[in-house]
């Protein structure tokens, strides 16, 4: 039976996780070598091995490259496998970046006095402006139930001609000849770390450290602290993380913010790389924004599984500016992509029905005393963590002062029973008390009327005798 909760627990586990995602990128490989299979059949192969060692060409600085193109796509993964941890599903993340990418444009061209430290304002003003847009649907969410999807899905537009509109009307901030913004100042670049000496030619700087950082603080703070475990506890179950005396609605709005602040930070890290990024007037959603999805799928929304999903990523689209040369369109990476995230998610559903499939058969082995209860909202794509680590997450918060302990609620259970016991024991007592005092009250009766015929009898013998008597002195 041991043996069994063991291998239930690996299929439902993070090893079927990390299995699953190994099987989703090998499925998104084949599929984009059929394409160019079907697409030139002569050129095929050598299409597929630059997909997979194109990013290798330059050397140090295609390697270079792909960090770079890594950075922002690091925190969006961030962003959205942070939200699905906590049960929530950030697909605002896209305009949350574009917000942060604009926040860090205005203050990099506008704000030129601050000297060495230009580009950390620039940066913080990035991660407070995508935390700001955050806000928006996690008050929705937390006041009003609306789903964070729908509110999502809104403020990404919204946030995207909102900026547009805000660059275009701008005299400071508008290069009208390109229909773009203007560069940010030289003090606003994020600085090069030395990195550039290793990845010659490269655009990789001190944002793909600043990435890595950020990485292991999201990680410490989701299993680390008591924070953190609030925070999935809610996304596990609301009504159970309340009993537990946790502000569920004020965890939400946590989970939002610090998702919006991690994508806006996304953001000014791209444009502030000194790549020649600028913010586009165009009616086109960020693509690092929809990428953090397939990262934070791909990584089990482990920040450790999303700085190498995301590096992954970065790789075999690097690899993809170099199909051209063999007469394919890049955008076959952008299939194999959504084909990697399409089987990702198949796998999440796989994963959950096994789970459910394991929790019935524990709840028949138990006779429904050992059921574990069901979240109402069951992040079925929310991350990489088990129902015993979350239900572990969940036992130490209720472990405070001001919510009743288990101990207590079992002593008070047990002395419950005991005054039932006790109660029972008396009603059995009584009961045997009113069956004796009915026996005797049934024996008292007998007794009475068998002394009632006995004086009878004694009483008609006498008239007997009696009248005997007469007889014989008649005679």
């Amino acid at each position: 039976m041991s043996g069994n909760g063991n291998s239930s627990k690996k299929i439902g586990g993070k090893n079927f996780g990390l299995i699953s995602s190994i099987f989703a990128i090998i499925l998104g490989l084949l599929v984009g070598f059929f394409i160019l299979l079907y697409s030139n059949p002569s050129q095929a192969i050598g299409g597929f091995r630059t997909i997979l060692t194109g990013a290798l060409t330059d050397g140090s600085k295609g390697i270079g490259m792909v960090l770079y193109y890594a950075t922002p796509i690091i925190c969006t993964g961030l962003s959205v496998g942070f939200a699905f941890k906590t049960g929530l599903f950030n697909i605002g993340a896209t305009g949350q970046f574009t917000v942060g990418a604009f926040a860090a444009v205005v203050v990099g061209i506008t704000v030129t006095k601050l000297g060495n430290v230009h580009w950390v304002v620039a940066l913080l003003a990035s991660v407070i402006a995508g935390a700001l847009w955050a806000l928006i649907p996690g008050l929705l969410k937390a006041y009003a139930n609306i789903n964070e999807v729908i509110a999502g899905i809104m403020t990404n537009y919204i946030g995207l001609y909102l900026v547009n509109w805000s660059v275009k009307d701008s005299k400071a901030l508008f290069n009208m000849l390109e229909n773009r913004s203007k560069p940010v100042a030289p003090t606003a670049i994020i600085p090069k770390a030395g990195l550039n000496q290793i990845f010659k030619g490269s655009y990789v700087n001190a944002g793909i450290i600043i990435a890595i950082v950020v990485a292991i603080i999201i990680y410490i703070i989701l299993d680390k602290t008591t924070f953190g475990y609030e925070l999935k506890a809610v996304g596990f179950n609301r009504d159970a993380s309340k009993y537990a005396g946790i502000n569920e609605k004020k965890s939400i709005i946590w989970s939002m913010v610090i998702s919006g602040a991690l994508a806006g930070l996304g953001g000014g890290l791209l444009y502030l790389a000194g790549s020649g990024k600028y913010i586009e007037v165009v009616d086109e959603l960020a693509s690092e924004g929809f990428d953090g999805i397939s990262v934070a799928l791909l990584g089990l929304s482990h920040p450790l599984g999303i700085l190498l999903a995301a590096i992954f990523i970065a790789y075999i689209k690097q690899g993809g500016f170099y199909l051209q040369l063999f007469e394919y369109s890049k955008e076959i990476i952008d299939i194999i992509i959504a084909v990697i995230i399409y089987f990702s998610a198949f796998s999440m559903i796989v994963r959950s029905f096994i789970s459910n499939r394991e929790r019935k058969r524990r709840k028949e082995r138990t006779g429904g005393s050992a059921q574990i209860p069901t979240p109402i909202n069951e992040p079925s794509v929310y991350g990489s963590d088990t129902e015993e680590e979350i239900r572990e997450a969940t036992k130490k918060d209720i472990m405070r002062e001001d919510v009743p302990k288990e101990d207590d609620l079992e002593n008070d259970f047990v002395g419950t029973l005991k005054e039932d016991s006790e109660v029972d024991a008396f009603k059995e007592d009584t009961e045997k008390v009113a069956l004796k005092e009915g026996a005797l009250k049934e024996g008292a009766l007998r007794e009475d009327k068998e002394s009632t015929l006995n004086d009878n009898k004694e009483g008609s013998l006498k008239e007997d005798n009696n009248e005997d008597k007469k007889e014989g002195g008649n005679k």
